[in-house]
């Protein structure tokens, strides 16, 4: 899978590589999952203590974080997560449809017993934790479907595209959606799944899009939440295991 992937947070590493991703893993995953709000501040030496690694490290995670579009760094301000506009949701969802749809076309009726079997495991789990008011289970499981999807189209370019998308698409979510709304609804990843096993290709690109408007629709006014320190997010008790 792409860079959504479980994190533990423990300096178990044996080389500098190893921790820096530890701390890319774990910024990416807090951004993905809202833990880390739009417009966060990401100093450095805060940071450093927060993993007990060098702040040379933390830059190297910082600049391939930046580089991959999670967080922006600015001179004189350092890093930061962004805070996209709706106008700057317009162009996500717009390159989500053309991509996202073309994906399903090319797979609906195509995909094994094993890889139906895999995507509606992928649903029930999200489809448990939305029930169970675990909302970062919840969003990193839809991360992960759709870009199951993508990776099953067999085109890594649709995947890379699809993962630099998610993290804005998340950023989105925190700023815009009304709290107590999972990032998608595992009922209708369901029914994507339905047409993908029935076909044809052009019924599955029907449901993507619908579902995708169905989510930049879900967008409103601004939302407003507390501001949390790093040790919060990352080591507090609300972290869950993305």
């Amino acid at each position: 899978m792409p860079r959504i992937r479980k994190t533990d947070n423990t300096p178990e590493e044996t080389t500098p590589v190893m921790a820096a991703d530890r701390v890319y893993e774990a910024i990416y995953a807090a951004v993905l999952d809202h833990r880390l709000a739009p417009g966060s501040r990401l100093r450095e030496e805060e940071l450093a203590s927060t993993f007990a690694v060098s702040r040379t490290l933390v830059r190297q995670a910082l600049h391939r974080l930046a580089q991959d579009g999670v967080i922006v760094l600015r001179p004189n301000r350092g890093a930061q997560v962004p805070e996209p506009t709706r106008r700057d949701g317009e162009h996500v969802f717009d390159a989500r449809r053309v991509i996202e749809c073309e994906v399903v076309r090319r797979i609906a009726g195509k995909l094994s017993a094993e890889q139906m079997s895999e995507l509606r495991g992928l649903v029930a789990a999200e489809d448990r934790a939305v029930h169970s008011g675990n909302r970062q289970e919840a969003i990193r499981l839809s991360g992960e479907f759709h870009l199951r999807l993508a990776q099953m189209s067999g085109n890594p370019i649709f995947v890379r595209v699809l993962d630099e998308l998610l993290p804005t698409t998340s950023l989105l979510m925190a700023l815009y959606k009304a709290p107590g709304e999972a990032m998608c609804v595992a009922h209708s990843h369901g029914l994507l799944l339905q047409t993908l096993e029935e076909g044809p290709g052009a019924a599955a690109a029907t449901e993507m899009r619908r579902h995708l408007n169905e989510i930049e629709q879900s967008l409103s006014q601004p939302v407003t939440k507390a501001a949390l320190s790093l040790d919060e997010i990352f080591k507090g008790p609300s972290k869950s295991a993305v």
